[in-house]
């Protein structure tokens, strides 16, 4: 493993791995569509798998149909009406079928918004399991992974960023994400890829 890979040390039993949005919702043939999933699944299955107690899968679960939402959510679901609750097949929300067979011994939170700190009980959940550092993976890179990201960096935890595990829709702004942990958020955040986390979590 590089020497900086992980600069804050190997990762302890308290570790915990949070693996964002990976649902047919975004591997499927929908409007929201990630082609990059299928890449990265063999990384997000080889993590969860190593540690499938210490796994929480995060869902994001659409509006029930247009015009419900507050806020520039109602203006948001009325744009993506084709990808609320009522315009799916009821599996869209569910996990991938190669992840969703982890849960349990791994837990599902669900959330309504991008950030999985907002009305989920996700913080509570990993604190009484003691959790002080997050391995994070999934889907988006730019959207919903990064309102992980910075919520986990803003209770506190130690936050590693699996880089070859999480994807997005854009090329351009995945790689723009990838800079700024280093750059600005390095104190903070690091990012490994998913073979030298599995080395330094044992």
């Amino acid at each position: 493993m590089p020497q900086d890979a992980l600069p804050h040390g190997p990762l302890s039993p308290r570790c915990a791995h949070l693996c964002i949005d990976m649902q047919n919702l975004f591997a499927g043939q929908t409007e929201w569509h990630t082609p990059w999933m299928t890449r990265v699944l063999p990384l997000v299955e080889r993590l969860v798998a190593a540690h499938p107690d210490r796994t929480v899968f995060t869902r994001f679960v659409p509006a029930g149909r247009p015009g419900e939402g507050r806020g520039t959510w109602r203006r948001y679901w009325e744009r993506w009406s084709s990808m609320t609750l009522a315009a799916l097949p009821p599996e869209a929300v569910e996990l991938i079928p190669s992840l969703a067979r982890f849960a349990p011994p791994a837990a599902v939170v669900d959330k309504r918004v991008y950030s999985p700190w907002v009305d989920s009980g996700l913080h509570e959940l990993l604190q009484a399991r003691g959790t002080d550092t997050l391995v994070v993976s999934g889907a988006e890179t730019d959207v919903c992974v990064l309102a992980a990201v910075l919520g986990a960096v803003d209770r506190g935890y130690r936050v590693v960023v699996a880089t070859d595990a999480i994807c997005s829709s854009s090329d351009h702004t995945h790689d723009a994400l990838l800079s700024l942990y280093h750059e600005r958020y390095g104190q903070q955040v690091e990012a490994a890829t998913a073979e030298e986390i599995l080395r330094a979590w044992r």
